[in-house]
């Protein structure tokens, strides 16, 4: 499948903006089960002052505003085709060695509520697969898809008890769980294909679990599967910080307004 991807992120500030730094991991890499065709960036307001690949193996681009802006626009586009792997992503490969992925962090923190939640699971569940299907599932059923309850800072142990959240948290909590369960787990961000509209206002976020015999598998508790051919990977980290599509700071620019518009579409 070969999907065309558009992704416009627009700050606009009330004030003049001194100094503006912004790390973008905004571009995919070929690898298992996708390649890219292309993919270019444009910014208005700003410029590239570095590219570099991360510890994670992540194309980072790092931008700052231009003095005195009160507008920036970064623009990404481009095609990648995709196969259908079945979640398959295929043997550890990176700088960070596979145990790294065992560490837990402020947002994966495994405490009573994610403990609970994985439970028994290795006494029920023989094989490595299904049981990783029903953390998914359980995930999904303690925290329905819901907007609103969480922010980028919620923890997995929060979600929980909030008892909502949006793909972030599951993929959080789906990542703190796997890890108290021994396996190796990371946090991906990227896009997904929906089949309902073309337009969206955020980018996609799921979990991997290293398998023995496998390798890394994907698993969106969102929507109840493992990533098919309508799903584009970006960054992977132990949790969102590390794969974040925009972060950074700025100087100056009181108000601040972001607007994202994504466009994916099979081409």
């Amino acid at each position: 499948m070969r999907l065309r991807i558009e992704h416009t992120t627009t700050y606009d500030f009330d004030q003049p903006v001194h100094y503006g730094l912004q790390q973008l991991r905004l571009t995919p890499k070929s690898r298992a089960g996708q390649a890219v065709v292309t993919w270019a960036m444009s910014i208005e307001g700003g410029s590239v002052q570095t590219e570099f690949n991360d510890h994670h193996q992540n194309r980072v681009s790092l931008i700052a505003f231009d003095t005195d802006a009160t507008s920036v626009e970064v623009r990404c586009a481009g095609e990648v085709e995709t196969a259908d792997m079945h979640g398959v992503v295929g043997k550890h490969a990176g700088f960070a060695p596979l145990w790294f992925f065992q560490k837990s962090t402020e947002l994966t923190r495994a405490g009573p509520n994610v403990r609970r939640l994985a439970k028994g699971l290795r006494d029920e569940v023989a094989e490595d697969l299904p049981r990783l299907h029903a953390l998914s599932a359980r995930i999904i059923e303690e925290v329905p898809y819901e907007i609103g309850t969480t922010h980028a800072a919620t923890s997995a142990e929060d979600a929980i008890e909030n008892g909502g959240g949006v793909c972030q948290d599951h993929a959080h909590i789906f990542v703190a769980a796997a890890r108290a369960l021994g396996y190796p787990a990371r946090y991906v961000s990227g896009y997904l294909m929906m089949t309902d509209r073309i337009h969206q206002d955020a980018s996609h976020a799921w979990a991997e679990a290293h398998v023995d015999g496998l390798g890394w598998v994907g698993f969106d508790v969102s929507n109840g599967y493992s990533p098919d051919p309508r799903y584009v990977r970006v960054a992977t980290g132990l949790d969102y910080r590390d794969a974040a599509p925009i972060s950074g700071m700025h100087f100056g620019g009181a108000g601040e307004a972001m607007a994202i518009d994504i466009i994916v579409q099979q081409q």
